[in-house]
């Protein structure tokens, strides 16, 4: 059976009382739920030890130390939510795209997408492909117990603009030539990169995640008339097809403050927003009946405490009559972040939002 035909999941229960996933689903919690977009490693001390020597893609495919890793924050910090250590490029990388992740760049693809034949790097992803998923979410969720686990993938652009463009890049001249030049080529890899994530994140949703988080990273670089036309139809067709778990779906990207509305029509839950918009003008863009996910800016972890806690109370206080709060920085915890910082920035939070 492959992942595209995988039979429904059911809401692991030992998780679905906490209070992320209440408030994914809008629902009364106890206290505002905190976890961090890349609190798994980066800042940590001991997630540098256990990492030393061994490439990034390596470290993704084991899955004793992917489960070290990811479980390190919760341990750390008492986060409401643990989220899977992997990259977005590793089912580009287990279906055999020629990729590396190389230091202080990033992923750099050897063979770029820029014709129709380069489509045939992207063959289907099976469970198969990526059973160390399988196996390290087998791990966690038992270690994790009632602390829920959010698996996620890249989303269809953010992926096409690596695979186009050959690595990262500031102004995506590549993937937006083929956008406006050859909209059926870019409509089709799309199209196939949607249905690689989708079973990207039912293999996860299958092991034991409790929630999924969609990663369009790079969306901002599109106007909304472009999103619309040539994103939102990949992305919403990635959120469709994992509706039928019952699982909260995420959907995140940096600089979309105009795209807010539209990320909420492509189906997720729960909209992920970025810290150049307060989160109550972030909600009436994005209209009712989804819970958000923000915001606050990840500098403001090397202020003094003080001043952490008086813009934490700025993003709390604008999230006061929200449904559903789910509190996060506003993009990643940044490498050179003080670990310290962070674990003082959940306690604050929960103590403030006791209810």
């Amino acid at each position: 059976m492959s992942a595209n035909d995988a039979p429904r999941a059911q809401q692991p229960s030992v998780t679905y009382d906490s209070a992320f996933l209440k408030a994914c689903r809008r629902e009364p919690v106890p206290h505002t739920p905190v976890w961090f977009m890349r609190q798994a490693g980066r800042s940590l001390p001991e997630y540098r030890k256990v990492r030393e020597g061994i490439p990034m893609l390596e470290s993704c495919m084991r899955p004793e130390l992917v489960t070290e890793i990811t479980l390190q924050p919760v341990r750390r910090h008492d986060v409401d939510a643990a989220i899977y250590f992997s990259d977005i490029v590793v089912p580009l990388k287990a279906i055999g795209v020629d990729l590396d992740i190389k230091p202080g760049v990033g992923p750099v693809v050897e063979r770029p997408i820029r014709t129709r034949a380069d489509l045939a790097q992207l063959r289907d992803l099976t469970p198969e492909d990526v059973s160390y998923v399988t196996e390290a979410i087998g791990l966690l969720t038992r270690e994790l117990g009632a602390t829920p686990l959010i698996g996620f993938a890249g989303a269809p652009f953010t992926l096409a603009s690596y695979l186009v463009e050959g690595g990262p890049s500031r102004t995506y001249e590549n993937a937006k030539a083929m956008m406006y030049g050859d909209p059926e080529l870019w409509a089709d890899l799309l199209d196939r990169l949607a249905d690689i994530t989708t079973a990207f994140l039912k293999v996860q949703i299958e092991a034991g995640a409790s929630a999924v988080q969609l990663f369009d990273s790079w969306a901002g670089a599109l106007a909304p008339v472009d999103y619309r036309r040539s994103v939102l139809p990949a992305s919403a067709k990635v959120f469709e097809a994992v509706a039928g778990y019952g699982v909260p779906r995420i959907h995140f990207g940096v600089g979309t403050g105009e795209l807010l509305s539209l990320m909420g029509e492509a189906g997720a839950d729960v909209v992920g927003v970025d810290w150049r918009v307060p989160m109550d003008e972030a909600v009436r863009r994005v209209g009712p009946g989804k819970a958000l996910q923000g915001n606050l800016d990840p500098t403001v972890l090397f202020a003094p405490t003080e001043a952490v806690e008086a813009k934490t109370r700025e993003v709390l206080d604008s999230a006061a009559d929200l449904e559903g709060h789910i509190f996060n920085l506003g993009h990643g915890v940044m490498p050179s972040t003080d670990p310290d910082a962070l674990t003082r920035l959940v306690e604050y939070v929960h103590t403030h939002t006791a209810r």
